[in-house]
């Protein structure tokens, strides 16, 4: 075996393997970075929880958190529907409510153009089961803020309060629609702060 053969194979490995940490890195800090810059400068909104099924309350060290606007009321959904049964997203316009929560003013499958004093929040994914003419109906959402983790051995007094309704979250929503929990409030007073990084 040629040592100098041997040595170049081995850069080579050295070097890929120094370009693949690099990207992996390249990818997390841009994920932290992501998520502190909605954190930062996001448009803050606060939301309302509701009750969650009790035989689901923590799973884990994080609450579970259903919100309000959660459930999209049928006669507030403009433009076009796609077919039941269908895979899509909705744009959610939130405004703030007499009471300081924000609620929901209108929704759509397609964009929403920007508005004053309203945000726009994007859907996770979801199967679409309400059909077009249902106006009574709702569709239910998710926006990817239903989960809050806990230190271990906290969650119990967060899900009591939350089942008595006494549980708000004020969020931030980035350009894009995508919110994260900034802070967890019990009584309108702050218990758990999210950190930037």
């Amino acid at each position: 075996m040629n040592t100098a053969t041997g040595t170049a194979g081995g850069r080579h490995y050295l070097l890929v393997a120094a370009g693949v940490s690099a990207l992996f890195t390249a990818v997390l800090l841009y994920m932290v970075e992501h998520r502190a810059a909605i954190l930062r400068s996001g448009t803050e909104v606060v939301l309302k929880t509701v009750p969650v099924d009790p035989r689901d309350l923590l799973r884990g060290d994080y609450v579970v958190l259903s919100y309000e606007v959660s459930r999209i009321p049928a006669s507030l959904v403009k433009g076009d529907w796609p077919a039941p049964g269908s895979w899509t997203r909705m744009n959610v316009r939130l405004r703030p409510g007499p009471d300081g929560y924000w609620t929901v003013a209108e929704a759509a499958f397609g964009d929403l153009p920007p508005a004053e004093g309203s945000v726009v929040l994007r859907t996770q994914r979801f199967r679409l089961y309400t059909p077009p003419d249902d106006k009574e109906g709702e569709i239910s959402v998710d926006y990817g803020i239903e989960r809050y983790y806990v230190p271990e051995g906290e969650g119990r007094p967060i899900e009591d309060a939350r089942n008595d309704d006494e549980v708000s979250v004020a969020a931030r929503v980035g350009a894009g629609g995508q919110a994260q929990i900034r802070e967890l409030r019990v009584r309108g007073i702050p218990a758990y702060e999210e950190p930037l990084y």
